[in-house]
């Protein structure tokens, strides 16, 4: 009884490597199409998705004026301006960064995998863009753990050698981040919790767009725009 079940089991391996290979001569994707997504039909063509990964910056969305509003009418008291702590326990914010353009981004200390990976982009900007009018800005959102010290001690590692100019790092009260991201940057987060991208602002404040770390078009996208950043002084006057 092993024995027969031995074969079959060697049958079906056998089968399905010719099945697969046979299916790679049939129809293989063109070396030359790299990021074009592909799909499998129901009658088992292989053909190019309708999904073509955004070249450029996703523009930050409009803000809702009626969500503006409590319900007797009257203005919320949204922030238009924020200040938090940075490493070095200098108090300073939005107003302090203005004046060049920053890459804003989320994250904390203690993460194992995903912060590692999105600080190691911006320690790559910051390699690329070293001595340039640009600046970083990593702001917490673990702050009971990450305070000045703590942040202190993450940005000098050798890992990422922070320059303490150019690559601010920030922490505060977390409920105040939250509003901070929510309000101003208009990325949501919580304690432990942050989208995978980062926003560009110009010198003025004001938010050019958002880049998916992850994806390689995004990713070269945000570093053309902050050279058109500081090729026109810190921000771009675009029509609306």
């Amino acid at each position: 009884m092993i024995k027969i079940y031995s074969i079959l089991t060697t049958l079906i391996v056998i089968f399905g490597a010719a099945y697969v290979a046979w299916r790679l001569d049939r129809q293989t994707v063109p070396e030359s199409q790299a990021g074009v997504a592909y799909i499998e039909t129901e009658d088992g063509s292989i053909v190019k998705a309708d999904i073509v990964r955004p070249t450029e910056r996703t523009q930050p969305p409009k803000r809702d004026k009626t969500l503006a509003k409590t319900s007797d009418g009257k203005d919320k008291d949204w922030l238009t301006k924020f200040t938090l702590t940075e490493r070095s326990g200098k108090q300073m914010g939005s107003d302090e960064l203005k004046g060049q353009p920053y890459v804003a981004s989320f994250f904390f200390t203690s993460c194992p995998s995903i912060c590692p990976m999105q600080n190691e982009k911006i320690r790559q900007l910051q390699e690329k863009f070293r001595g340039q009018a640009v600046r970083f800005v990593s702001i917490s959102c673990d702050p009971e753990v990450d305070r000045p010290e703590v942040l202190s001690a993450y940005a000098d590692a050798d890992r990422f050698k922070a320059d303490e100019n150019q690559w601010l790092f920030f922490t505060g009260d977390l409920p105040y981040i939250r509003r901070v991201g929510a309000e101003y940057f208009r990325i949501p987060i919580d304690r432990y919790f942050h989208p995978e991208k980062f926003a560009l602002i110009d010198a003025e404040g004001n938010n050019f767009g958002y880049y998916s770390w992850r994806d390689a078009n995004q990713w070269q996208a945000l570093q053309a725009d902050i050279e058109k950043l500081i090729a026109a002084g810190g921000s771009i006057k675009e029509k609306q």
